[in-house]
């Protein structure tokens, strides 16, 4: 990975100056609000990823305590499936409410309400306690952890999209996903670390509630981080120009009138990103140990050096596509990934390395799209529906074929017993993918400023205060 920082890179130019100018990398005091809006965006995404990690390593003593006798593990899926459910709902409200009210004031609520719901199943009575009101709560508190992260995902991006230099926003956004693996990885390293502390029986009584717990203080620090931080520069931008929307049902019926395109484009290639990502790292300990007949810890295993070897590997993805461009970068994980696919697959199948091996390469030919995905998605939008835009059509393709992936591909290898068929789901994404990356356009290095769709070409007589106030200021910077 490249280790040279942007001060001593001189083929990087200053960023814009003003009162509103994005932070200048190339100063202390622009690399110091720049790494406070890196860590107060992915701290989120991390605290999002941890509940989930915790939950899926947690399955079996979930059941136990909450969906005991004919419920059983039906139960404990309808706890995981139902905050995708309402991850649209989400997006529908806190979208709107971003791009009116700014992107701090919404992150600031959905990042207290994931980690409050996230801790409060950790304090919930068991079944034996409190009889049926036990699931319920549990089924409340998971709709209220899909609700805030219908929000969380697209105002993180987004913030960290409009605080990033033009130049390094694919460098600079990659630590989002570095928080979002970072968090699944350490929400099933504390589980697994608690198992290796604790007796079965003692996990099994109160043990698994511990890592819950940990969500709180990790939103706590999330919140910390945030409120550190002004609004981002952008959306300042849009807002004082008078351009921000003026109402949230308005900012709705603009989006889905105006950037139906956008939205459609970028819903296409969450199809391929999450079903990828969910068969490849949500389902893979169930492959791994029903069809593969590993056992638990090393499935787990497979699953956290995997997950290291791509934490590791992810800033230099993001950095790449700076210069190598998006699309490029979005071609080549898919193209690799539909050839690939059926043959690491198969490796999986011959025992413990192989599948470390066929997992490590699937997941580095992943990490082009997930590593541009703060880079891309929010660049497809104009500034004053950027957060509805990407809240809305991320989540939407989310809740159909992303949390629905593990469902399926159990559902139809136990059906048929075609124990390759993962494979082929992700080989059938990927065109999906291909089809929605040609109709992609190219962002990377151009501003995000302004209410046009950046790279767009502008009519000679459309005008835009914001794009006129920065040629207005480029002599006078000259």
């Amino acid at each position: 990975m490249p280790t040279t920082t942007d001060a001593d890179d001189p083929a990087q130019p200053p960023e814009p100056a003003g009162d509103t100018a994005l932070p200048d990398s190339r100063t202390a005091e622009g690399r110091s609000v720049l790494r406070k809006a890196i860590s107060g965006s992915a701290i989120g995404n991390a605290t999002e990823w941890f509940d989930y990690g915790v939950y899926a390593t947690t399955a079996v003593y979930l059941t136990d305590a909450f969906f005991p006798g004919d419920l059983g593990s039906i139960g404990t899926m309808l706890g995981f499936a139902i905050s995708f459910v309402l991850r649209p709902l989400g997006g529908f409200i806190w979208g709107p409410i971003g791009d009116r009210l700014g992107r701090k004031a919404v992150l600031a609520t959905t990042i207290i309400l994931m980690s409050v719901a996230t801790a409060l199943i950790g304090l919930i009575p068991s079944h034996a306690t409190i009889g049926i009101a036990a699931p319920i709560l549990l089924i409340a508190l998971r709709v209220v952890q899909g609700f805030s992260t219908g929000g969380e995902y697209g105002g993180a991006a987004t913030f960290m999209a409009e605080y990033s230099p033009d130049s390094r926003r694919g460098r600079y956004g990659s630590f989002l996903e570095f928080g979002t693996l970072a968090g699944f990885a350490g929400g099933t390293a504390v589980v697994l670390l608690c198992q290796l502390l604790m007796s079965e029986q003692s996990m099994h009584d109160w043990g698994w509630r511990i890592p819950f717990l940990l969500a709180l203080p990790l939103g706590a620090v999330g919140l910390f981080l945030r409120s550190q931080l002004e609004d981002s520069p952008v959306f300042t931008e849009v807002d004082d120009a008078g351009q921000a929307q003026e109402s949230i049902l308005g900012g709705l019926k603009d989006l889905l009138v105006n950037y139906w395109r956008p939205i459609l484009v970028m819903s296409g290639m969450v199809v391929s990103l999450n079903i990828v990502n969910y068969t490849l790292l949500t389902y893979q300990p169930t492959y791994l140990k029903s069809s593969l007949g590993l056992s638990t810890k090393a499935a787990s295993v497979v699953l956290l050096l995997g997950e290291l070897a791509m934490i590791a590997a992810i800033p230099f993805f993001g950095r790449w596509s700076d210069s190598a461009g998006r699309k490029p970068m979005w071609r080549w994980s898919l193209i690799g990934l539909f050839v690939l696919a059926v043959p690491m697959y198969w490796l999986m199948g011959q025992g413990f390395g192989w599948a470390l091996l066929g997992f490590a390469v699937l997941g580095l030919f992943y990490l082009p799209q997930l590593a541009t995905i703060s880079a891309t998605f929010p660049a497809m939008f104009p500034t004053h529906v950027r957060y509805a835009g990407f809240a809305i059509g991320y989540n939407v393709s989310t809740a159909i074929f992303g949390g629905t992936a593990p469902l399926v591909n159990d559902a139809v290898i136990d059906a048929t017993g075609f124990e390759l068929f993962p494979a082929v789901y992700v080989m059938a994404a990927c065109l999906i993918g291909l089809v929605s990356v040609r109709f992609l356009r190219e962002t990377a290095g151009m501003s995000i400023r302004g209410t046009v769709i950046p790279g767009e070409p502008v009519d000679e007589h459309d005008t835009d205060p914001v794009l006129e106030q920065e040629e207005e200021a480029a002599p006078a910077e000259e």
